[in-house]
C-alpha cells in the first residue's frame, strides 16, 4: 500500500469515528461538514431510486394507527404480531423481507434497544444477529447478562443500504417500543448507539457525550419509568476497536446497577 492510500485509509477511519461520536459542527469562515464522505455513484443511485418510491404517508394517521395496535396487544408476542401487520412505516416498502421485532428473555430484567435492523437482520428476522450482534453477545455474556436482556430496535424494517433511521421513521415505531417498554418494566434499559439514544431520551448530544451516563426513561401514562444508560454501537466497535474498553465499562456499570437491586 502506497504512502497515498494509508493517508486516505486513516481518513476514512477518523471521519468515520467522528461521525459515529457525533461531531456534527465546526468552526470557520463558513459551515463545513467534515465529517460528510461523498457516498460513491452506487449508493447514491440507490438512494435515489428508494426516495422516488418512498410510499406517501401520512405521520399523524400512522402514529395513531400505531397506538392504537399497540394498545391492544396485551402480550410481547402479540406486540410482535401487532408489528407485522402495521403498514405505516415508510421503511415497510422500501424494500424490506420483514418486519424484525424482537429476540431474548421475556420476562428479562434488561430491555436493549438498538437502532434498526440490518442485512443479517432483515434475512433472518431477529435483531442484532449479524457481526455486530455477536459480538454484543460475549459481552452479555462476560458480564453475566446473558439470558437477562431483551433486545429490540427503534425502528422494525431495514432501512435501505442500512442508513440511520430518520427521526420520522422512529416516531411512527415509538408507540411498540413503548409499549414494549410498559408490558416488560424493565429495571434497566442499554441504549445502544446515538440513534437510539437520541430516540428514546428526546436529546441530541453525541453518543461521547451521552455514553456511561444513567439518564431516566419514564412514560408519559401508565407511570413506567426505569434507568437508562447510553452506550456505543457494536458496529462502531468492529471499527474502533480501542472504543471497547469504554463500551464494556458500560456494560459493567449495567451489570452492576442490576446486581445493586437497580432502584428506579
Amino acid at each position: 500500500m502506497t504512502p497515498q492510500n494509508l493517508d486516505a485509509a486513516a481518513t476514512e477511519s477518523l471521519l468515520a469515528f467522528w461521525r459515529d461520536a457525533g461531531v456534527d459542527a465546526c468552526f470557520g469562515d463558513a459551515p463545513v461538514d467534515r465529517t460528510h464522505v461523498e457516498p460513491p455513484p452506487a449508493v447514491k443511485a440507490v438512494a435515489k431510486a428508494t426516495a422516488a418510491v418512498t410510499p406517501l404517508v401520512d405521520a399523524a394517521d400512522a402514529i395513531s394507527q400505531a397506538r392504537r395496535l399497540a394498545a391492544g396487544a396485551e402480550t410481547l408476542e402479540a406486540l410482535g404480531q401487532a408489528i407485522a401487520k402495521f403498514e405505516g412505516c415508510p421503511l415497510r416498502g422500501l424494500g424490506a423481507r420483514q418486519s424484525v421485532f424482537a429476540r431474548g428473555n421475556p420476562e428479562a430484567e434488561v430491555m436493549l434497544i438498538g437502532e434498526g435492523p440490518g442485512g443479517e437482520e432483515d434475512a433472518r428476522g431477529q435483531p442484532f444477529v449479524g457481526k455486530a450482534g455477536q459480538l454484543l453477545d460475549r459481552m452479555l455474556a462476560e458480564a453475566g447478562l446473558e439470558g437477562r436482556v431483551f433486545i429490540t430496535n427503534t425502528v422494525f424494517w431495514r432501512p435501505p443500504g442500512n442508513r440511520t433511521p430518520t427521526p420520522a421513521e422512529q416516531a411512527v415505531c415509538a408507540p411498540f417500543v413503548e409499549r414494549a417498554f410498559a408490558l416488560l418494566k424493565p429495571k434497566a434499559v442499554l441504549l445502544v448507539g446515538a440513534a437510539a439514544s437520541k430516540a428514546v431520551l428526546g436529546v441530541d448530544e453525541g453518543i461521547m457525550k451521552l455514553r456511561g451516563q444513567w439518564r431516566e426513561w419514564r412514560l408519559p401514562e401508565g407511570g413506567v419509568s426505569a434507568p437508562a444508560l447510553p452506550t456505543l454501537h457494536p458496529a462502531f466497535l468492529l471499527r474502533q476497536p480501542m472504543a471497547k474498553r469504554q463500551a464494556w465499562a458500560d456494560v459493567l456499570s449495567l451489570a452492576a446497577r442490576l446486581d445493586e437491586g437497580g432502584d428506579h
